[in-house]
């Protein structure tokens, strides 16, 4: 009797043609990860903690300039009416909100380019002085850092006090006010603002640059780079992601200046010449109880700082910068 082994082909019936053997294995589902919401965990704390300091009171400045409150509503004497964009067309409509717009844009826009400029010339001096020189700039620096905004600006305008101040005396200015004149008052105010602001560019930048392989340094100073080229086109390319980081928060502080201007001008120098838009909502909001039109200030602000970030951020894509 003869067996059929495993080797022989199957029989076919006459009249039908076999079917080739179906080699497709069924798809195989990734395995899940045990693990994917483990980050999550970690970060649910500090998440639930910026959902209270920061959601819930943008919330609150947005749902306010949409509603009529001002002082009647929040002592009770009047109800609280939805006012829609109204708030919005009457600041719109106010000449002085857009005169104020572009004096903070312009004031902002020196101010950040001053620090940066400050914060990192210091960063690279840093990198070429001893290290009893360099303790010595970056503790002055971190005491400028340190000192409160009020106390700070009380200082710098002692200094240039037109009677008791010792800069106009060493300058031979005699009784000159800076806070008389719009733009003198501006220039001291963006001074202290660089004053304060500038240790925070410079020791991010240092940082960088200690960062940066001593090798590619030393290769490009060999090839006869000057300082300035080694800067422009080595170490700043390198740094771009730093200088992302410093540029950014340095736009968002300056452009929302209060203290110093307040301060400094005495609310806001003399008939209101030195108003940036951080005052002029606190005016609008406190000083005349228009509670929603200060809001509306504040929401046009956030909006502006907001795509001034984003619009960065996607111009340093394109160039294929990873942020």
């Amino acid at each position: 009797m003869a067996y059929k082994t495993a080797a022989e082909p199957a029989v076919v019936p006459a009249g039908t043609t076999a079917r080739p053997p179906d080699t497709t294995a069924p798809p195989v589902r990734p395995a899940r990860r045990s693990g994917a919401w483990t980050p999550w965990l970690y970060l649910a704390p500090a998440l639930v903690v910026l959902a209270g300091l920061l959601v819930y009171p943008i919330y609150q400045l947005g749902l306010i300039s949409f509603l009529e409150y001002t002082q009647a509503q929040v002592s009770g004497g009047e109800p609280t009416t939805f006012q829609g964009l109204g708030n919005y067309r009457t600041l719109f409509a106010d000449s002085q909100f857009w005169q104020v717009l572009f004096a903070t844009v312009l004031f902002a826009a020196a101010c950040v380019v001053s620090t940066l400029a400050v914060g990192c010339a210091l960063a690279v001096l840093l990198t070429r002085v001893r290290a009893l020189p360099r303790l010595a700039l970056m503790m002055a620096a971190l005491g400028a850092w340190a000192t409160p905004a009020i106390t700070g600006s009380t200082v710098w305008v002692f200094l240039f006090d037109p009677d008791y101040g010792p800069v106009n005396r060493m300058l031979g200015l005699g009784d000159f006010s800076w806070t008389y004149g719009r733009l003198s008052a501006f220039a001291l105010v963006m001074f202290e603002v660089v004053w304060c602001s500038f240790p925070f560019v410079m020791v991010t930048v240092y940082a960088g640059i200690k960062a940066i392989p001593g090798e590619v340094l030393e290769a490009a100073s060999l090839d006869g780079a000057s300082q300035w080229r080694i800067w422009r086109s080595v170490t700043a390319p390198m740094l771009r992601p730093i200088l992302v980081v410093v540029t950014i928060q340095s736009v968002i502080w300056d452009f929302k200046v209060f203290t110093q201007i307040y301060v400094m001008t005495n609310g806001g120098g003399i008939a209101g010449q030195n108003l940036v838009l951080n005052v002029y909502a606190y005016q609008k909001a406190f000083a005349s109880s228009q509670y929603s039109v200060g809001s509306a200030i504040g929401v046009v602000m956030l909006l502006i700082l907001l795509a001034v970030t984003l619009v960065y951020l996607r111009l340093l894509r394109r160039e294929g910068e990873e942020i």
